[in-house]
């Protein structure tokens, strides 16, 4: 009776390290998109008829695109790697060159993120009113996406993988910088604003620079990951870039939902209770609507600290706004 033959344990070690790490990076993906759902959910409940429309309709823009990334990456960069091709590797390893849904993917990551990286830059003027401050951070971001442009542009004319390592560094390294940048810019101005506030209001100022650090550190460590995988010498190592390559843009976005939605903990947590109206951990919805009534303010004042009220020294009510919020 003739046996079968022998598996071939090199091919199946290839299909692992190739297409492995796009299938663990699905699972990520997903797990994230899970925990966007809960933040658009939570932000829709508690401040789709109090912010500005243009806010909610950028909201609403991130879940799409979100989405519409889980969608690429599942049923058609995975579907076709894992099922059309699950008898020809070869094919399913070379979607890289020949599928320009897997080719620019890098390119869709880095739009994700420069979507959010505009908000928080807006969010960045929106406290300093120092245009020049925000422009060189917003260059770099722009840069960095013209740096995963050249490098589909040498994906696309079949280069070797020397000329694309240059670009792709140069894509985290400066993304990597940028949000380190941008974080520190954005604190600092905050703790500026401690010289002119009430003490009671000093533990406000330190929650929104806690906050701003907490939102940042994950995509920036993300970054900074996928950075390290490119100067790795072992090629079969490198391709697990592809796992934080797809964790990256929800990162980014779980980032954003995160500031939006931390307005009613900092309210509450800094014992806020002229905006809550209550003792409670979190505020009912109409004690929330009937704060936000009572604060309407200009748009440039209502980005910059989410409707929180800040009582200077030299004006009698200046009203800023957490997280570059309610855009009337």
């Amino acid at each position: 009776m003739a046996s079968d033959p022998p598996a071939n344990p090199d091919g199946n070690s290839d299909a692992a390290r190739t297409l492995g790490p796009w299938l663990v990076g699905l699972c990520l993906d997903l797990l994230l998109q899970g925990v966007l759902t809960s933040q658009f959910s939570n932000y829709h409940l508690w401040y789709s008829s109090t912010d500005g429309y243009q806010l909610t309709v950028s909201v609403g823009v991130l879940a799409v695109i979100t989405t519409l990334k889980s969608i690429q990456v599942c049923y058609v960069i995975v579907w076709v790697q894992q099922i059309v091709y699950f008898n020809d590797f070869d094919s399913a390893a070379d979607m890289r060159n020949n599928a320009w849904y897997e080719r620019c993917n890098t390119l869709f990551v880095a739009l994700i993120a420069l979507y959010v990286q505009f908000y928080f830059c807006y969010r960045l003027y929106a406290i300093s009113k120092l245009w020049w401050i925000v422009a060189p951070i917003l260059f770099l971001y722009l840069f960095a996406v013209g740096s995963v442009a050249a490098a589909i542009h040498y994906i696309s004319n079949s280069q070797e993988s020397d000329n694309l390592a240059p670009w792709l560094s140069a894509h985290y390294g400066i993304v990597f910088a940028g949000d380190v940048l941008l974080a520190g810019t954005t604190a600092y101005f905050l703790l500026k604003t401690k010289k002119n506030v009430l003490p009671q209001t000093v533990g406000m100022i330190n929650a929104l620079v806690r906050l701003t650090f907490q939102t940042a550190t994950p995509a920036a460590v993300c970054a900074l990951i996928n950075l390290i995988f490119i100067y790795l010498k072992n090629p079969n190592i490198r391709g697990f870039s592809n796992v934080f390559i797809q964790a990256l843009p929800k990162l980014y976005a779980i980032s954003m939902m995160w500031t939006l939605n931390a307005r009613r903990r900092i309210r509450v947590a800094n014992g806020s209770s002229s905006l809550t109206g209550g003792t409670s951990n979190e505020p009912t919805r109409m004690d929330f609507s009937r704060s936000m009534m009572r604060r309407r303010v200009n748009v440039g004042e209502d980005i910059a600290m989410s409707g929180i009220q800040v009582v200077t020294h030299t004006e009698s009510r200046v009203r800023y706004s957490i997280a570059m919020v309610c855009i009337d």
